[in-house]
């Protein structure tokens, strides 16, 4: 028996939209990561890029457990000398909540080629609102599967 190596044909791409009203970052980014890889699909195949498109709404209003608002620390370096610059995660939240959930999503999907492609079908809202209204997206309660 030869295994079987998914055309494009064979993809078919869902919208999801997920929404992160006091909900756990990382349950939520978790979950984000699964769709955007297409493991929740019989045809996942690791090489390819079989996973749908997911929407996060409501990102500013996403939870942090424990005492993360006020220690977790975000880093990045302009590779210049002296260039590092480090903020908490509470300052990012307020600056850019979207940013937060973008990178918790990222850090989770593999250090591939494919994770850029992943990453593009990616959409976060800081609001309850988004614009994909003509994707007919399905709504995906998290802890569902």
């Amino acid at each position: 028996m030869a295994t079987s190596i998914p055309t494009p044909s064979d993809i078919n791409r869902s919208w999801h939209v997920i929404d992160a009203t006091d909900q756990v970052l990382g349950r939520i980014a978790t979950v984000a990561a699964r769709l955007l890889q297409g493991k929740h699909k019989p045809l996942y195949t690791p090489f390819l890029d079989l996973g749908d498109h997911v929407i996060i709404v409501n990102a500013e209003r996403i939870r942090l457990t424990g005492k993360k608002d006020s220690r977790k620390i975000y880093r990045n370096h302009s590779q210049y000398p002296g260039g590092l610059r480090e903020e908490r995660a509470k300052s990012l939240r307020q600056r850019k909540p979207i940013r937060l959930v973008e990178l918790a999503i990222r850090g989770m999907l593999p250090k591939t080629k494919l994770s850029s492609a992943m990453y593009r079908k990616l959409k976060v809202y800081s609001g309850p609102t988004h614009p994909h209204g003509a994707q007919k997206p399905t709504n995906y309660r998290v802890g569902q599967g």
